[in-house]
């Protein structure tokens, strides 16, 4: 729910949780202290008490304690503190008749007070016992003052010391929860401006966000300012394409109708004959046409690397070469192929490698014109580069003019081609990080297509 849910529940969550953490740790250590310091304030009253009930004891030879001394075993903040008093030889002065005793008696100074708890009337209490050089009736000797409290009573104190600073506590983290719940919601506030921004858009707006946005935000709206960018060059390279394309069919249809009327019109069979082979070539035209632009729109397509597999790229010029040279040969062309005995390894698609290497092939059998006689076929590979060039002895063509020979529906003299072969050689290049070119040669035309090698 944090990972996919509300923004402002995420950061109010991030915010808020180390600082309750926090909390809970400061709250741990605010009691120990608590009861640490509470220990020692005790026992420094319960100190107090008893050197006012020896003092007293002297004064009085243990007849009565003072006012200000009952005072202060009375309210003591620990609680109330019992005491028992004897005198030299052990002699009972004053006080409780039987004081707690220690489980574990301490072997140091006598004459130095001692601290410890003890078990009194099935409470748990806090001993002090001193023990002081004193006179009574001419007689002297040492007396000993024993003072407790109830351990319940100091918990008591010390705990109502740590919740009033849990509740403290809690008030505060309670005012910030707050705050930071609303303060996150007014810093968010510009990012939901931009989103009303975005809604109020038409679906034919994909022009740049130009709101004001904070600094955090500016990578954000940069990169949709940029997919914006390349969503409308798409859209609108993808309409003119359609545009071209429905042109480019025209033709083809409006032909092999054409044909189809002529042959249902036809008055003899010599006269249906040819007919009938003017529509198949005109039907085949149309189908060349429609199968380039599927070409073409299947390379508009993404490609990711993980798509791509390491293939001989000497096999696929043999495949191409071979289905290529039946057709070339069977027009009296001069047909020439040479390739290396080594395998050359790159990586690619073998479907479109195959259909760039077929339509070079292609345009020297469409562009060479009547003086084409031989086309030849060299591969190769140089360094860390397979180079495939395609040369012909036909009408020439100069690197001048490759803006309009690998345009699409482009062509530089009228020919029975559909003006996209070379596009879609040069699309199956840049696919796979190659590129294709046209040589300057003496006579007739030569394209080179340069594929990177995988080692």
């Amino acid at each position: 729910m944090i990972r996919h849910g509300s923004l402002r529940l995420r950061l109010f969550i991030l915010i808020l949780t180390p600082l309750v953490l926090l909390a809970i740790l400061l709250g741990y250590w605010r009691y120990t202290v608590a009861q640490q310091t509470a220990q020692e304030l005790f026992d420094d009253s319960l100190l107090s008490a008893g050197l006012a009930i020896s003092r007293d004891v002297a004064i009085s030879e243990g007849d009565a304690l003072s006012p200000t001394t009952r005072s202060l075993i009375r309210d003591a903040s620990g609680g109330e503190i019992f005491y028992h008093v004897t005198g030299p030889g052990g002699i009972y002065v004053t006080g409780y008749a039987y004081p707690p005793a220690s489980a574990n008696p301490s072997k140091q100074d006598a004459y130095q007070p001692q601290f410890f708890e003890a078990v009194y009337r099935d409470e748990t209490v806090r001993v002090l016992k001193m023990t002081e050089r004193i006179t009574l009736d001419n007689l002297v000797g040492d007396a000993t003052v024993t003072a407790w409290q109830r351990i319940a009573d100091r918990n008591a104190f010390a705990n109502e010391l740590s919740i009033r600073a849990t509740i403290l506590m809690g008030i505060l983290l309670t005012t910030l929860a707050i705050v930071v719940w609303f303060g996150v919601a007014r810093g968010l506030r510009p990012l939901l401006d931009l989103q009303d921004a975005i809604d109020q858009r038409s679906p034919d707006d994909l022009g740049e966000i130009k709101r004001p946005v904070p600094f955090e935000v500016r990578g954000i709206v940069q990169t949709l300012n940029r997919l914006f960018g390349q969503v409308e060059q798409s859209i609108n390279a993808h309409q003119v394409f359609i545009s071209e394309a429905a042109h480019q069919l025209r033709n083809p249809a409006a032909a092999v109708q054409s044909m189809a009327e002529a042959l249902r019109d036809a008055q003899t069979d010599s006269d249906r004959d040819k007919r009938i082979v003017e529509l198949v070539a005109a039907a085949k035209n149309s189908a060349t046409v429609a199968e380039q632009l599927l070409s073409l729109e299947r390379l508009r397509l993404p490609t990711h690397q993980d798509q791509m597999e390491t293939i001989d790229f000497r096999s696929v010029v043999e495949e191409a070469c071979a289905e290529m040279g039946v057709h070339i040969l069977a027009k009296g062309i001069e047909f020439e192929v040479t390739m290396p005995d080594s395998s050359i390894t790159v990586a690619g698609d073998r479907v479109f490698l195959t259909e760039a290497i077929k339509n070079l092939l292609d345009n020297s059998m469409k562009h060479g014109g009547t003086e084409l006689t031989k086309i030849l076929v060299v591969l190769q590979r140089d360094r860390d580069t397979a180079r495939l060039s395609v040369a012909d002895d036909g009408v020439g063509l100069s690197p001048d003019q490759s803006d309009t020979a690998f345009s699409r529906f482009s062509q530089l003299e009228p020919s029975e081609g559909s003006g996209l072969g070379l596009s879609i050689v040069s699309a199956v290049a840049q696919r796979h990080g190659g590129q294709v070119s046209i040589n300057r040669t003496e006579q007739g035309a030569s394209l080179t297509l340069e594929l990177p090698v995988v080692h």
